[in-house]
């Protein structure tokens, strides 16, 4: 993505990555986790706000720090670095929020080509049921991508 984004830290595994949203709100610790599904090479993508008592992710979170497009771009480029390592992996990915699977999809959607150079995406239809190659305009429950080396 050609949009600004954060620099990140990961651990050696690169399946955790941490960055810091700076904005009118102040400077909010973020956090993307890559974990293991039941299904092999298939990864859970988790994002939120990093939650320093828990020591969890929260991803119903509502940062409100006017830096959307530069963290979803900073997400978008631990997708980058996970693919390197893991190059067999599928990356699942949905909202924690219909508000927020929507906002994955217009991501998804104002970067199509670009994201296409590398890798294929595919949407889960809501009414069907069926994963299918990602298409502008449709509603989408979650997310598969993976890279195009795979196929």
């Amino acid at each position: 993505m050609n949009n600004q984004k954060y620099i990140y830290k990961s651990e050696g595994l690169l399946k955790i990555y941490e960055f810091t949203s700076e904005g009118p709100n102040g400077s909010i610790h973020k956090m993307v986790e890559y974990s293991e599904t039941g299904t092999e090479n298939i990864y859970n993508l988790a994002f939120g706000d990093y939650n320093f008592e828990t020591k969890k992710i929260d991803d119903l979170s509502i940062t409100n720090n006017g830096d959307s497009l530069k963290v979803l771009a900073t997400v978008a480029s631990t997708v980058y670095a996970f693919i390197e390592k893991y190059p067999q992996a599928w990356i699942f990915a949905t909202g924690s929020t219909s508000v927020r699977t929507r906002l994955y999809r217009m991501g998804i959607t104002n970067n199509l080509a670009e994201i296409n150079e590398d890798f294929k995406v595919y949407g889960l239809t809501i009414n069907e049921n069926i994963w299918e190659e990602f298409v502008i305009g449709e509603d989408y429950e979650a997310f598969l991508i993976t890279k195009k080396e795979n196929f």
